[in-house]
């Protein structure tokens, strides 16, 4: 079976109709459950980054860094996909990768739990502080 990475790489520049070619015939060899699988992984990586696009804009709203509670969801269910993804594959790098599924557990627990956040004052707001005394 032809792997499409190693064949985009392959690919000379003036000769992008071939690499279609070589796509479609990876495509049309790829069994559909491996297709069905490919799909979570992808969508499951597309959940973990826009993480990231969560938590920046909802820093950019209130000008300050925040992580909000659809940033542990996202990295939760997004990890829980590609770690699916990995475990169908047998890939150790991938499963290994998703070691951080414990951590965004524990901090939905305990958002759920509703425990107050101990946030420690920004590096700013200490020197602040210490140049006052």
């Amino acid at each position: 079976m032809l792997c499409p990475l190693r064949t985009l790489a392959s690919t000379p520049r003036g000769n992008r109709l071939d690499l279609f070619a070589k796509l479609a015939v990876w495509w049309q060899s790829t069994p559909a459950i491996d297709k069905t699988w490919l799909a979570v992984g992808i969508i499951g990586q597309l959940m973990f980054s826009a993480r990231w696009i969560i938590q920046w804009l909802a820093s950019e709203r209130v000008r300050k860094s925040v992580v909000p509670a659809t940033f542990w969801y996202f990295s939760l269910f997004g990890g829980l996909m590609v770690l699916s993804y990995g475990l169908y594959k047998l890939d150790p790098v991938i499963i290994l990768g998703q070691f951080g599924i414990l951590i965004y557990a524990r901090n939905i627990y305990l958002l759920i739990r509703g425990e107050p956040s101990s946030t420690p004052p920004a590096m700013d707001d200490e020197a602040a502080r210490a140049t006052k005394h």
